[in-house]
């Protein structure tokens, strides 16, 4: 399926599990899904277009939330490790709503991320969060790593 991001080389193979496409975060092959497509393609955006460095990006981080687990999609630290973006997908076949953004700011009440990114391949938003403030705003753009 094509997406409103640049295209991209990823590894994908078909496997006796089903097809599964190399995720560089994780370093390990997995199931591709609708969703797993645009995280994919989305990683190598930030990687290769937004200059986003790869040793400070992962997949599918472990959280717990009111003493529940969760993962959210993907996380990129800065230079002292501290949480600094945290990015949502969807697949594209699922609208960005308000539930899409409650869901991210559920998850930034534990990691305190300085932005939040939300995809579905399609459409992106990026907010920047002013805790000093207690306010957030929505950006033009997706900014390059220096940028934030």
């Amino acid at each position: 399926m094509r997406l409103n991001l640049p295209s991209c080389d990823l590894n994908i193979k078909k496997t006796s599990q089903g097809i599964v496409v190399y995720d560089i975060l994780r370093k390990r092959f997995v199931a591709l899904t609708p969703e797993e497509w645009v995280r994919q393609n989305f990683v190598h955006y930030l990687i290769n277009v937004k200059q986003f460095p790869l040793e400070r990006m992962a997949n599918e981080v472990s959280l717990v939330q009111n003493g529940i687990k969760r993962r959210c999609d993907s996380l990129v630290a800065d230079r002292e490790g501290k949480p600094l973006v945290i990015v949502e997908y969807k697949a594209t076949t699922v609208e960005i709503t308000q539930d899409v953004f409650d869901q991210i700011v559920r998850y930034n009440m534990v990691m305190r991320a300085r932005y939040l990114i939300v995809s579905n391949g399609m459409a992106h938003y990026c907010c920047a969060i002013d805790y000093e403030h207690n306010s957030y705003r929505f950006l033009p753009d997706i900014p390059t790593y220096q940028d934030l």
